[in-house]
């Protein structure tokens, strides 16, 4: 039996869980004021990971968020994942010796690729995460702001001859919508890098987890992120735990 990983998303601003459509700071829904609070809820539906992003870190490109990022990974049964604003090694070490599990770089591997496949190498492929936001193919950065011209497949080779072992996709054109996740281009980013995929963006119902776990099967895809669909009760949690272990 394939199980794929859940990640329950929780993307804050201004001190608050948030979601954009399509990654536009425009367009937002605020859905709670206490991360940490939502937080212990996904855990209380039995969530053993979380998929932390501080919007205003990516944006301004410093941590944010970080002492309630740490407080969630310290205080909290499960295992943590951050992105957003994470711009130096310093950053870096400073979650990992606070009880974050994983740190996900964004918009620095495109920046100084050299750097971190030296974060790798210090602090182990395991625990650094690549984080590919894509329009059409090519990765944006700085919180989907800028669009540079590098395509998510050979930034994802790069860091695979580097060590790293886990890459998150997202599909801005699908992120925030609810129509479904790009299934074709993370199957072809699991296949021409061998990392392990978390497919983010798109997840709509509990079929979207299926088809993911589905994919999962003949594939390196690892797990998925899902956010808004949960915030909208299109299924809970317990739900989503329940239908990746189907297939």
């Amino acid at each position: 039996m394939t199980s794929i990983q859940v990640y329950p998303a929780i993307d804050m601003k201004g001190g608050k869980c948030v979601r954009l459509y399509q990654g536009d700071y425009e367009q937002e829904t605020i859905y709670g004021n206490s991360p940490f609070d939502m937080a212990k809820k996904f855990v209380d539906e039995g969530a053993t990971w979380i998929h932390l992003v501080d919007l205003d870190g990516a944006k301004d490109g410093e941590k944010i968020h970080g002492d309630e990022v740490i407080r969630i990974a310290k205080e909290l049964p499960l295992s943590v994942q951050i992105g957003g604003g994470i711009r130096s090694k310093e950053d870096v070490r400073h979650y990992l010796t606070n009880g974050v599990a994983r740190v996900i770089i964004g918009s620095l591997a495109i920046l100084q690729p050299e750097l971190v496949a030296e974060l790798i190498e210090e602090f182990g492929g395991d625990r650094i995460v690549i984080g590919l936001d894509a329009k059409d193919g090519m990765v944006a950065t700085h919180g989907w702001l800028e669009t540079s011209t590098q395509s998510a497949v050979e930034v994802g080779q790069y860091f695979a001859s580097k060590g790293a072992k886990y890459i998150i996709f997202t599909d801005i054109a699908t992120d925030g919508t609810l129509q479904g996740p790009n299934l074709a281009a993370n199957k072809e980013l699991a296949e021409a890098t061998g990392l392990s995929v978390i497919v983010s963006g798109g997840i709509s119902s509990l079929g979207d987890i299926g088809e993911v776990a589905k994919l999962a099967k003949g594939t390196t895809v690892q797990g998925v992120i899902t956010g808004k669909a949960l915030y909208n009760q299109r299924f809970t949690l317990s739900e989503a735990l329940q239908e990746a272990t189907k297939w």
